[in-house]
């Protein structure tokens, strides 16, 4: 791409995500002739701080959900503003969008209207730089392949029916290879469903590929993964580690945390008792959302209590967002920050505060959303980065697999270059 290629068309589309809600497509056209679609994903799971996913309401069409008004936006408000700027000035281009909408939570455009326009100059550029975006968005330093988190268990309200808790992961940190690292959970999830058919129960899946076991516990949960690792050929804690994603907010009713499988509420005490307690009896790295997203001062209690021995990951705690990842640092909660890009609404907020996150000592994992697309960019996202982690949901249903196939071609194009980040992503360094 030339120094004079810019943006000549922004246009906007309705389609739908993995459960058949509308979201929001955006296509950018280059003076060059460059052409490049980027497709924004929805959570079912929020954090009340997230920016706005802009929703038409009306009940006459999808229940509601359609977004007309936030393609509007980007046909005949951010497209003009738009039009004319050199495609690959990132930091302008979000700057404009920022501009543009004037609020921080992104509620008069609509967060799924910004990112997609800014994703989309993102690619396009890339596309027109003969870069993949993982190398355009992160340089030549670009080369760390993340250790996947696959959910192979689904919960919560992305699983109704199954295990209170929202995300039971495979971590396969002790592959050699990306590659290798996915053939550990593509085997370990198909020996799951092994075990789950032996016991007669259901192996539908959930919003994000993982089973829906009707189980007595949460408990029961984990050692039938550990079980499934074991009959997959894999050593526990050696080739494959555990994830979980409590979602905790959504187990919070009348000042407790509800365990309806397990017929308990606990206190932000015992929800900190009880990953220490897991963590002792299962191989577990990384827990996310174990409180809920209000409770600094649990977070900071949890963080310097269980922060040595385990990752401890704020999702609906920071929000993808710079400014409750200072409120954060300087509390020293979590050690681990979930970066989603539509949770701010534009590639330059996401970068600057993954960067913020690594350069002050946590980790950071790259995560999808519920409601999924086809579009894979949080795959070159996460070697972007360099940040070693990424959860992109079980190795099934085309809108997750997208993301590990992308990865996967990422990993063949870097050749002898790609370094897998393996047990490396979840040393603590906090």
């Amino acid at each position: 791409m030339g120094a004079s290629a810019s943006i000549a068309r922004v246009m906007g589309a309705e389609v739908l995500d993995s459960r058949g809600n509308p979201t929001v497509q955006v296509t950018v056209v280059l003076d060059d002739g460059s052409l490049a679609s980027a497709t924004v994903p929805s959570g079912a799971s929020t954090g009340d701080a997230e920016a706005v996913e802009l929703r038409d309401g009306d009940r006459r069409r999808y229940g509601g959900k359609g977004v007309l008004n936030a393609v509007r936006h980007v046909n005949e408000l951010i497209g003009p503003a738009l039009t004319g700027l050199l495609a690959d000035d990132q930091w302008r281009i979000d700057a404009v969008l920022i501009e543009l909408d004037g609020t921080d939570s992104k509620s008069r455009l609509g967060a799924n209207a910004t990112l997609g326009a800014s994703l989309a100059c993102a690619r396009v550029a890339a596309q027109a730089c003969h870069l993949p975006l993982c190398r355009y968005l992160g340089g030549d330093a670009a080369h760390i392949l993340p250790t996947p988190m696959l959910n192979v268990l689904d919960g919560g309200i992305h699983g109704n029916g199954g295990p209170d808790l929202q995300e039971f992961m495979l971590v396969p940190l002790g592959a050699p290879t990306f590659r290798e690292a996915l053939r550990y959970g593509v085997e370990t999830y198909h020996a799951l469903r092994e075990l789950l058919v032996e016991r007669r129960t259901v192996t539908n899946v959930g919003d994000e590929g993982g089973f829906v076991p009707v189980l007595s516990s949460n408990g029961a949960a984990l050692d039938l993964m550990m079980q499934a690792i074991e009959r997959a050929g894999y050593r526990p804690g050696e080739d494959i580690s555990l994830a979980l994603d409590f979602a905790a907010t959504s187990l919070w009713h009348d000042g407790r945390y509800r365990l309806e499988r397990e017929g308990r509420s606990l206190s932000a005490q015992e929800m900190t008792g009880l990953c220490r307690e897991w963590g002792e009896r299962y191989p577990l790295v990384s827990v996310e959302d174990p409180l809920m997203d209000n409770d600094w001062d649990g977070y900071a209690e949890l963080t310097r209590e269980l922060g040595d021995r385990m990752q401890i990951a704020g999702d609906d705690l920071f929000v993808s967002n710079r400014s409750f990842l200072v409120k954060g640092i300087a509390q020293r909660c979590c050690n681990c920050v979930v970066i989603k890009p539509n949770q701010v609404g534009t590639v330059t907020e996401t970068l600057n505060t993954a960067r913020m996150a690594l350069a002050a000592g946590y980790s950071c994992m790259v995560a999808h959303r519920s409601g999924e697309t086809e579009d894979t960019s949080i795959a070159d996202l996460a070697v972007a980065l360099n940040c070693g982690q990424i959860k992109a949901g079980a190795p099934a249903r085309g809108e997750r697999v997208a993301k590990y196939n992308r990865l996967l071609t990422i990993e063949g194009s870097l050749g002898e270059g790609a370094h897998f980040a393996g047990r490396a992503a979840f040393q603590r360094k906090r």
